[in-house]
């Protein structure tokens, strides 16, 4: 054991780990995010609606103390994007043939 190279090591860890936590459990909502994203381009049934669940997860786990993080940053750039996504496979599925994503029923 290292008495004082040993105390200063184990402390700096510690700090590091406290720091990079919060980066930890935001990067899954991201791959979430962004996988969802890949699953829309792929014309995925449901894809519209599993990513803006995984939006409001993200927005969701970051939470109101996080006014100027990291995190609020990606989701200020990549919700408008995602929108723009969502919007658009709705407005091709009802291209294709007027048929609600949700029930499979034909609207009107």
């Amino acid at each position: 054991m290292l008495v004082q190279g040993g105390t200063a090591v184990t402390a700096q860890k510690s700090v590091s780990q406290q720091g990079n936590s919060r980066h930890n459990r935001s990067e899954p909502l991201k791959d979430e995010v962004y996988r969802q994203m890949f699953r829309l381009e792929a014309h995925r049934p449901g894809a519209e609606t599993d990513l803006s669940i995984a939006l409001l997860r993200a927005w969701i786990a970051l939470g109101p103390a996080s006014k100027s993080s990291e995190e609020r940053q990606w989701l200020q750039k990549i919700s408008p994007i995602c929108l723009v996504m969502i919007e658009a496979a709705c407005k091709r599925e009802k291209a294709a043939g007027n048929v609600s994503s949700k029930s499979g029923v034909p609207t009107r």
